[in-house]
């Protein structure tokens, strides 16, 4: 719209044009005559299927068709059609859609019209396809390459790792199975949002296909639907998703409020660690979850430490009423050690909600955490105490509720450190020190979380925002002067 005399060319996928705002744009492009090209693969491949199977009687060219597009569809893979096809679209006014059918890979043994094809291709096969077109350099090169490991031995925490965001999955398997299969299917719906391998919900759909919906990338009529489900009382939906796309579905989560539903929402891929896809699927912006007013409709957030308490807290708030928001990381995390190196939060270890943790004790202040957040901060915590320094660790699992007997304690002390992965600018800590001065405490304060891009890396994204232990420790120097 700003360059009238120019062509726009967008380049998509049957995937992409899932989400809602694809429509919104294709209608206005039509409606103000905008010369904006889509070129479109359509490879029927999403991550976790094929939309041709779990979206059955859609098509991207009818649905562009019904928003007034004109459709110039061939083979993708036919260089020369598809040439004439762009020549077409680029000498015609106005939008029109170059829809291209061809599979996922084309050519690529092992991946083509696989799933697997949406990520990035694995060292094995790349080196196998390289080696078939006689490009033996570029195999060796690949062969050679040693990825970076973090050989940092974190203290507190066992070398029992585990993915929280499987773990949702089994937990979830472990209650809904002594539910009979009448009683799941009348209370229970589970509706995923095209991550069902990457937010556990797998575990649900191969279990209990009976109450499984397989979705495409639409987050926002998905949640909804787990709403509209969960809007009787005794019912509840089940939504998952990664954090990133949270934003999305805002005012989708706040009419679920107004109208009382019951929603389990999983949000996997939380703060920032092993993100390889890098800033635009960092999960930062949680916090907004919890947008209601004082008195609405029960609205609780959770971030488990540990695969410990991740089964813990299901146990607890799974048949809870109002929305329950449950967090997870990509990554792995370590089982939570206690001062006798017993496991925090094994044995009969129950959740409460609402209700933060002292995972040490210490004379000199206390250092706030969540998350994945906990045991960097407890090995901080530990490595101080060797220095000297009696620095205490809180885990907050309930991240929008208010101890008020943990907030006497901890305002109390000479110093409060909140750490997390979360955006500085709304994760815990931009709301704690408030709600510490507003009960008349004033201990010195101060808050870490992630506050710049993050452009390649793993584990890596922790100490470039200045929140690995170094980062910590230094932090908590500085705070008590």
């Amino acid at each position: 719209m700003a360059n009238p005399g120019k062509i726009a060319f967008c380049l998509g996928s049957d995937g992409s044009q899932q989400e809602g705002n694809d429509a919104e744009a294709a209608r206005l492009a039509v409606a103000q005559n905008l010369n904006v090209k889509l070129i479109i693969d359509d490879n029927d491949v999403t991550i976790a299927g094929h939309p041709s199977k779990y979206l059955v009687g859609t098509t991207v060219a009818k649905t562009l068709v019904g928003h007034g597009l004109q459709i110039l569809e061939g083979n993708g893979e036919d260089i020369d059609d598809l040439y004439a096809r762009i020549c077409q679209a680029v000498n015609t006014a106005g939008p029109i859609a170059i829809i291209n059918h061809r599979p996922m890979c084309p050519g690529i043994v092992g991946l083509e019209g696989s799933t697997h094809g949406h990520d990035v291709i694995s060292v094995k096969l790349a080196i196998e396809y390289l080696e078939s077109h006689s490009q033996q350099a570029a195999a060796d090169h690949l062969k050679g390459i040693v990825a970076p490991k973090n050989t940092y031995t974190f203290m507190g925490s066992s070398d029992k790792w585990d993915a929280n965001r499987n773990v949702f999955g089994d937990a979830a398997v472990a209650i809904l199975g002594r539910m009979s299969e009448a009683e799941r299917v009348e209370k229970v719906k589970v509706i995923d949002s095209d991550l069902e391998g990457s937010c556990g919900l797998k575990k649900i759909h191969d279990a209990y296909p009976e109450v499984f919906v397989s979705s495409g990338i639409m987050e926002r009529g998905n949640f909804s639907a787990a709403a509209g489900f969960g809007m009787e009382a005794g019912k509840q939906g089940i939504f998952g998703t990664f954090s990133a796309f949270l934003e999305m579905c805002i005012s989708e989560i706040t009419m679920a409020r107004l109208n009382n539903s019951n929603v389990l929402s999983h949000f996997s891929h939380s703060g920032i660690d092993d993100m390889a896809d890098n800033t635009c699927h960092f999960g930062l912006n949680n916090m907004f979850a919890d947008n209601g007013l004082s008195d609405g409709y029960d609205t609780n957030l959770y971030f488990p430490a540990d695969p410990n308490q991740m089964r813990a807290c299901l146990e607890t708030i799974f048949h809870n009423p109002g929305l329950r928001f449950v967090f997870s990381t990509r990554s792995k995390v370590p089982a939570i050690l206690d001062t006798n190196g017993k496991e925090f939060f094994g044995g009969d270890y129950k959740f409460v909600s609402g209700k933060d943790e002292v995972i040490r004790e210490g004379t000199q202040g206390y250092i706030v955490s969540f998350g994945e957040a906990l045991y960097r901060s407890l090995d901080a915590v530990e490595r101080l105490k060797q220095e000297g320094i009696d620095i205490g660790l809180i885990n907050k699992p309930t991240l929008n509720s208010i101890d008020e007997e943990m907030m006497a304690k901890i305002g109390k002390s000479p110093m409060v450190l909140v750490v997390e992965s979360f955006n500085r600018k709304t994760g815990l800590g931009s709301r704690f020190g408030s709600q510490l001065l507003e009960r008349g405490y004033k201990p010195n304060y101060n808050h870490l979380g992630t506050h710049i891009e993050g452009c390649g890396g793993l584990w890596e994204q922790f100490p470039h925002q200045g929140i690995d232990p170094a980062g910590i420790m230094a932090a908590v120097k500085k705070l008590m002067g």
